[in-house]
Parts: C-alpha cells; structure tokens; sequence
C-alpha cells in the first residue's frame, strides 16, 4: 500500500477500519496549509472532472482506507483481477472498484519527469496534490470488462468517466488542502467515517447496520430497516443505530437527483416511518457506477471504514437494467451470495433482507408471500416514476404521504420545464 500519508487511530468499540486504522488526508493546520499552497504553486497541473472531485472526496476522508491516493498500477491490477489489495503484512483488504485518475497525452507530456502534480478542481481552484506519481497505460477495455462483465455501449458511468478519459492513469500519494465542499445545501449531512464513528459512540450503539440506497424510500425499505432492528433486538443487542446512507457522487441521468432524495427521506423520518432517535441519515460521496456484484463490494468495504458492523443487502445491488437487451444485467441474487464469500469482508455481518411487495389484501407493503402471489403488486421504480410524472398516487400505504408530495412536485416540476423549453423552441 502507499505510505508516507497520514492516518488517524478513529475507530468506534464495533469494527475496524480496513488495514488498522482510518485515513485522514486533509490538511488540518492553518501555517501548513499555507506553505504546502505555495508548495503546490510550482507544480505542474492536472484537471480534475466532478467525478474524479468525488473520488478525491472518497480518498480524503478514508472510505477507501487504507488506500491513501489514486492507484498506483500495483494497486490498480489487484483491484480489476482480484477485487482485492495484499498488505505489507500478508493481509488482504476488500477492494473491488478501481479509484483511479485518467490523464491525457498533452498532460503527460505536461509533467514529464516531475514527482509531483497540483490537483485543480473543475473550477480551477487548487484541491490538493498527488507526490511520488506513477503514470501507466489506461486499458479502457479491459477496465470496463473487468468491472462491468461487458463492454456492451450504454453503461453510465463508463461513458460519463472512462471512454471518453484520457490514455493514461496516474497513481500516487494524496493531500487535500482543505475539506471537500459542495455548497449545495447539503455539505452538514456528509459526514466523514470519522465524525460517523464518533457520533455511534456518541449514541451509544452497540450495532450499526447500514442501509444504502440511490432511491427514494418507500415503506417497503422501511419495513425491511425497521424487521432489521427487530432482528437485531432479538439477537441480545441493545442499541442498533440505523445509518441510512444515500448515495451522493455521480448517478445516471434517470435517477431522482440528490437534493429531492434528501427531502423525500426528511419527510419520511418527519412523518415517523422510521425513527429519528435511532437513525442517522447521512450522504456517501461516492460515484455510483451500477457494477452489480463488483460493486456493492465496494458499498459495504466502505460501510466497514465507516463505522457499520452489519450491511443490509437485497435484490440486485448495484445492478441496473442491460444497456442494450431487455433483461437484467446481472443475476438478482448474485450480490448477496458475493457478499457472503469476498475476501476482506470477512468481519462484517452481510444481512440478506427478504422480498417485500405492495399486499392488496392489507393495502400495506408487506413481506412476499409465494403462496398467495397474485395479492402482491411490485411497483418498481420506473413504475414509481410514472405515477409521479402523471400526478396519480400509489396505491395507499406504498409510502408517507409527505414523502410522495416531494416526488410528485419534482416531476411536476421537470414537466413544467420540458414545456418552457418546448415552447421556446417552437417560437424561435
């Protein structure tokens, strides 16, 4: 692993972060902030997309622990064949999602023999910098099969972040001269694992199970977190603290942005579908990249470094339609079964949550029951959506009210601006 960056001894009584200790590679002091700018000044420079900001993000605050920068190639090549990265002491740590930093040929020839690189950010402000770099051929194929399972046209994320990218990758050590922001209104629900593990102890958790999500919740999610809690009560535990952790780094074009998302689970938590004295909701910065059983390895490694001891996973996590058939991408069991076997992710508890469905005998979401099937209705998220668009509402008890009215007017909303524009285009 790379060296020669700090780390911090922050850890909750639950579990460990991956490889001892958490990484931290934010500049805290004011005085070296100051000379590690002017240090940075003489640099040469290396332009960073929202995506790669993201990433930084991840890095700094050590949802990737132990990693401590961009991949050098050692790292990269363990990562897309192994899913996991060997440690100086024999050990291995999860790892399945390449964290890596795409440079082209212009910027190459750019630092050329330099050890180090300034990271400007997409507005060209200076985010950090990168020392000791290594800089290798950035294979876009066998990146993508590896990660994807296809190379098949239309996965979000490859055609947002990789294909278009530079040829080459850059790897070294990081240092961040000052937190990650957004300024969107929604920085004080990033939490680092740090200030997450701080605020378990501060509840007094004795379990942490972590919820991720990219979607809005309806009351089917809250009956498997809240069935969670009951489980987790039965098994002798006093204190389970639920952390409802919504994806917040890049998501396809299709996906309900983050700000609603954020609303709609405030409403949820205001209108008591889950209870706010043993919930935490905070905001994970990763970029999604919709890689099935790849992936949601990576969601629950970085659940570990933040302080959960149990992951809820479900039906196809991660997954998303194939890009090109009508069809699954991947198999809706798989994620779960992976989880259950990855090496690394041996100390956290993987808690499979059963199907729930809309029961039109109870007109509640209730638990599947395969003996009297044709009384469930699955309202998928593209069903979902078309009930929104179109004003109607689900079927009642489907999710809070309060929670619906968000969506309904962000739909509303989005109709209102295809109109505007409809009606520009037509008159210029």
């Amino acid at each position: 692993m790379q060296s020669g960056s700090s780390s911090l001894s922050t850890r909750s009584s639950l579990i460990d972060p991956d490889g001892g200790s958490l990484v931290d590679l934010v500049v805290v002091d004011t005085t070296e902030r100051v000379l590690k700018t002017k240090e940075a000044d003489n640099f040469p420079k290396v332009g960073l997309t929202q995506i790669d900001l993201e990433w930084v993000h991840v890095v700094s605050e050590g949802w990737a622990s132990p990693l401590k920068g961009f991949m050098r190639e050692n790292e990269y090549l363990q990562t897309l064949h192994f899913n996991c990265i060997k440690m100086n002491d024999g050990s291995f740590v999860n790892m399945s999602l390449p964290i890596v930093l795409a440079i082209d040929d212009e910027t190459k020839e750019r630092i050329g023999s330099s050890s180090n690189v300034s990271l400007l950010g997409p507005n060209g402000d200076l985010i950090g910098t990168l020392k000791c770099i290594e800089i290798y051929k950035h294979n876009k194929e066998e990146r993508i099969a590896r990660t994807w399972g296809t190379t098949a046209p239309g996965l979000p994320y490859a055609d947002e972040a990789i294909i278009s990218a530079g040829n080459w990758l850059i790897g070294g050590d990081l240092e961040v001269l000052n937190p990650i922001k957004y300024n969107d209104g929604l920085d004080h629900y990033r939490l680092s694992p740090k200030q997450l593990r701080q605020e378990f102890d501060r509840r007094q958790a004795d379990a942490v199970f972590a919820f991720q999500l990219r979607n809005p919740v309806h009351n089917g999610h809250a009956l498997l977190m809240n069935d969670t809690r009951r489980r987790l009560l039965e098994m002798g535990y006093k204190n389970p603290i639920l952390l409802l952790h919504p994806l917040g780094g890049f998501v396809k074009a299709d996906d309900v942005p983050l700000d609603v998302r954020m609303e709609q689970h405030s409403k949820v938590l205001e209108d008591g579908v889950l209870d706010p004295e043993t919930t935490i909701v905070s905001i994970f910065p990763s970029p999604m990249h919709y890689a099935g059983p790849t992936e949601v390895q990576w969601h629950a490694k970085a659940r570990i470094n933040a302080g959960a001891n149990f992951y809820i996973v479900g039906r196809d996590p991660a997954g998303m339609g194939h890009p090109t058939e009508k069809r699954d991408l991947y198999d809706p069991d798989h994620g779960k079964k992976v989880l259950s076997m990855a090496p690394g992710l041996e100390k956290l508890n993987i808690l499979p949550f059963r199907v729930a469905a809309y029961d039109n005998v109870a007109q509640k979401m209730a638990f599947f029951d395969p003996s009297r099937a044709k009384d469930f209705l699955f309202i998928s998220g593209t069903k979902m959506r078309a009930f929104a668009r179109n004003n109607e509402n689900p079927p009642d008890g489907f999710m809070c009210p309060g929670g619906w009215q968000v969506l309904v007017n962000y739909y509303q909303s989005l109709q209102a601006e295809e109109q505007t524009q409809q009606t520009v285009g037509a008159s210029s």
